[in-house]
């Protein structure tokens, strides 16, 4: 039982998550199921943001850089061998005239996203919260110029397609189950807890003996590989890779499901995204038009932004902390040690009492 209740935030949160694809993948039809997909990549971005923002407190506009890192470089790998002496002549001779195996390929790009996230950090890391912010965003401008003028081995502005498609809804699943794992650990770790004391006060937790440097560099990098997880699946969902899909749109979306959903926990970053990726598809139907009896309806285009924008006020001016107000889903009952059942009332005087002896 106590086993199961240390694991209950994450069993909370991969169920239902697993649930609601199962349903899918049966019920579903092919477009509610790509939706479902790609609801489910970002949540895998999310999460990897909220590893080092939730934790952190510090707002990074710039984890799409480690994404678009990923996707590229799996791009260079299992691109057609034929279109890349073409289309990407600056590429090395053996990625330019090699395909490499999917598997392979997906965990080099990965891991050539943390380098650059744990490069990046070392000297963004140093700044203030508010300068480190600002620093993720013009790391982004810094790969954005770079990759859309870089002809010869990104293609510029030009999409690179060819790429497999293997990227399913189970395997988003498994991602996603997967990296809610990594972060639930991470935060329940001893560098987890440091980086959030930093949080709550940087001035005491230092006087303690925390690194505030290394602990945010630490979740800086794991962040980063989280990331270029992210940039892989999306490469491999879509078949394609654009430098204008890993700019300011995607950022501020992602920022936003996690403020909406609560920053500062782990449950907050997966209901986020869940809220907010149902509201925009309802909204993008109802743009499309849909039926009542037998008159067609639809609201006008470009709609969904300001009914979403409304939406994200409403929660913020009424729920400040996000949906969730930055707590984790807990396991409402606890053992005592006689075996017996205690509910919540009775485990927070308990908890109350042992605060007062």
């Amino acid at each position: 039982m106590r086993i199961f209740e240390r694991l209950f935030p994450v069993l909370a949160l991969v169920v239902p998550l697993a649930g609601v694809v199962w349903t899918i993948d049966q019920f579903g039809s092919a477009g509610v199921e790509r939706v479902s997909t790609e609801a489910l990549i970002r949540l895998v971005f999310a999460i990897g943001l909220y590893i080092f923002a939730g934790n952190s407190g510090i707002v990074s506009f710039g984890h799409m850089t480690f994404c678009a890192i990923a996707a590229y470089a799996t791009a260079w790998q299992t691109c057609c061998a034929m279109l890349k002496p073409i289309t990407m002549s600056g590429l090395p001779a053996f990625i330019r005239d090699n395909t490499f195996p999917l598997l392979p390929a997906a965990l080099t790009s990965i891991g050539l996203a943390g380098v650059v996230a744990f490069t990046s950090g070392l000297i963004l890391m140093r700044l203030s919260s508010l300068s480190a912010s600002i620093s993720t965003l013009a790391l982004m401008f810094i790969l954005n110029v770079i990759y859309s003028n870089w002809t010869t081995v990104t293609m510029g502005s030009s999409t690179i397609v060819g790429l497999p498609v293997y990227v399913t809804i189970w395997i988003a699943l498994g991602c996603a189950a997967l990296v809610i794992v990594i972060a639930y650990l991470y935060q329940v770790s001893r560098w987890g807890l440091m980086l959030r004391a930093t949080r709550e006060d940087e001035v005491a937790a230092q006087a303690s003996g925390t690194s505030l440097y290394w602990s945010r560099l630490i979740a800086f990098t794991l962040s980063g590989f989280v990331a270029g997880l992210a940039g892989v699946l999306f490469a491999h969902f879509m078949g394609t890779v654009s430098i204008a899909n890993f700019f300011l749109n995607h950022t501020f979306l992602i920022v936003a499901m996690l403020v909406i959903g609560g920053m500062q926990s782990l449950a907050g970053a997966v209901v986020g995204v869940t809220f907010i990726s149902v509201v925009i598809e309802l909204f993008r139907r109802a743009e499309v038009g849909f039926s009542v009896g037998s008159m067609q309806m639809s609201i006008p285009a470009g709609s969904q932004e300001l009914i979403l924008a409304g939406i994200m006020l409403l929660i913020l001016i009424f729920r400040k902390a996000g949906i969730m107000g930055g707590k984790e889903l807990r396991w409402p009952w606890s053992v005592r040690d006689d075996g017996t059942v205690a509910g919540v009332g009775q485990v927070r005087l308990a908890r109350s009492a042992n605060c007062h002896r």
